[in-house]
């Protein structure tokens, strides 16, 4: 399979700093499929991708970092919870290129040091919290920060929240063609990707690659965070702004973005009885950890449709492993086990 050729000669025309270990292995998870019962299932390991801990923030931040060396910034910034995997892997790809990292999480000092939290203080940033629960209070902490950082002398380059723009988007465009070629060599024919939606980057670079490329996969999100009229609203204009960068048609239909409600739980971040029980699953089937603010969830909406009939036996789902191990190593656990 090969991208147009325009596609081709964009891509290779954006800066990017590798970082990752490519491709990530695609398995077949036959045991887990034949425990959920219904569709076969492969999964997508970018949990693997080899960097700070993992996980698929590595495929955005090698372009986001590429446009901060050309901006000859000597600092990052970002933020999120706490226990956010995009600032962790952030930290770990700032500290790598030589920049100072400054990382804004909403709330206030914890009291334990753990997770995603202790990896961060490890890798020696700045950390400064906003006094405000609402995640929203990052985002304009970060442009405080950034302004405060520029009238001192520095060079700040400012990342939102999960990297979730249209230069960290990048990464699963490439992505969907590195999933394609692989496809292709293993022949496998998806119906659809299956994954946790949370700032939205990853769904919206991933369907952006798949439209660019014309196969005719289905790219479903579970969001685990945001209501699900938002999440549509943001994956679209951001698939949308990404095809526009790569100078192809924005053509994409609000009928392509594919996101499902139901298993946030009491809210981000906290753990369900069903993601716990997805997780379980996938560790005694498979010997792959999940977490439970992400990928737990997403492969117990997964779970919960093929019980459903609503992914059929006859179809073939690929799920996409996002990492944030890191997770299970906060608090004493107890929720994971029956």
């Amino acid at each position: 399979m090969k991208l147009p050729e325009s596609h081709e000669l964009q891509w290779h025309s954006i800066p990017r700093v590798p970082l990752g270990f490519w491709p990530t292995p695609l398995k077949e998870a036959s045991r887990l499929a034949s425990t959920i019962g219904g569709p076969k299932l492969w999964i997508k390991r970018d949990d693997l991708t080899g960097f700070g801990f993992g996980g698929n923030k590595i495929r955005g931040l090698e372009f986001l970092i590429a446009e901060a060396l050309a901006q000859q910034a000597d600092t990052v910034i970002t933020g999120a919870g706490a226990q956010s995997n995009s600032v962790r892997a952030t930290t770990a790809v700032a500290v790598h290129a030589g920049m100072n990292m400054v990382v804004v999480y909403s709330g206030t000092p914890l009291d334990n040091i753990e997770g995603n939290y202790r990896l961060v203080r490890l890798l020696g940033a700045e950390v400064r919290f906003t006094g405000d629960p609402d995640r929203s209070s990052v985002d304009p902490y970060i442009e405080t920060c950034a302004a405060e950082l520029r009238r001192d002398g520095h060079r700040p380059y400012a990342i939102p929240r999960g990297g979730a723009n249209t230069i960290g988007a990048l990464g699963y465009v490439q992505a969907a063609y590195e999933l394609a070629q692989q496809c292709a060599a293993q022949n496998i024919s998806p119906d659809a990707i299956v994954l946790a939606t949370g700032s939205c980057g990853t769904q919206a670079g991933l369907l952006a690659g798949v439209h660019a490329l014309g196969l005719p996969w289905r790219v479903e999100g579970f969001t685990v965070s945001r209501p699900v009229e938002e999440v549509r609203t943001r994956i679209y204009a951001l698939a949308q702004a990404v095809l526009g960068s790569l100078d192809l048609p924005q053509n994409l239909t609000p009928q392509e973005v594919v996101v499902h409600d139901g298993f946030i739980g009491p809210g981000y971040g906290i753990p369900t009885a069903e993601g716990a029980a997805a997780i379980r699953l996938a560790a005694r089937s498979e010997g792959i950890f999940l977490d439970p603010t992400y990928t737990g969830k997403a492969l117990a909406g997964l779970i919960a449709y093929a019980q459903r009939g609503l992914y059929r036996d006859h179809e073939t789902l690929i799920f996409l492993h996002t990492g944030g191990e890191p997770a299970l190593f906060v608090g004493e656990g107890s929720w994971l086990y029956e």
